[in-house]
């Protein structure tokens, strides 16, 4: 729960860079690729994490460009990436022109249940890693570069003078 309007703010930045990262690394050839028939394609999670966070703020009366959920999944990693930044950036500053301190505590209806709005904002952050992570893992069994976001990732331990654990 947020209770502090620049607490969201401050780590939206970090958490929306983290995203940008991972996504940055993905390819055209990756999107599609099945790593298993019970498993997201990178396309797809990139894209859901993408469209969800306008899905969700626009519950709360929030209004901002940004693609719908139901749009199709573009063909490329750029559009996707793209997308994605806008739709941060948009939902950044309605929240800093909309709301305030006293904001994040009026409820809205979500998905059946009240929700504070500072939930709804941790939701939406909480949303994001937990799909982020699930990125990682298939974007490994793709042979992709995973980038460090909470510490180094394997391939960046040598830049700290360490082999990499097992």
């Amino acid at each position: 729960m947020n209770y502090k309007l620049q607490d969201f703010i401050n780590d939206w930045a970090y958490e929306s860079e983290a995203t940008l990262k991972l996504f940055n690394n993905l390819t055209d050839e990756s999107l599609n690729k099945v790593v298993n028939e019970n498993v997201r394609t990178a396309g797809r999670l990139a894209w859901h994490i993408t469209t969800s966070i306008s899905e969700m703020a626009q519950r709360t009366g929030l209004k901002f460009h940004s693609v719908q959920s139901d749009s199709p999944i573009p063909a490329t990693a750029k559009e996707i990436t793209d997308a994605y930044k806008e739709a941060s950036e948009n939902l950044l500053e309605a929240v800093k022109s909309n709301w305030n301190d006293d904001s994040l505590l009026i409820e809205d209806d979500m998905y059946g249940e009240m929700w504070k709005r500072g939930t709804t904002l941790g939701v939406i952050i909480n949303h994001q890693i937990h799909h982020r992570g699930q990125l990682t893992v298939i974007m490994r069994l793709l042979g992709l570069k995973v980038p460090g976001v909470y510490g180094p990732a394997k391939e960046e331990w040598v830049n700290y003078g360490m082999q990499p654990q097992k």
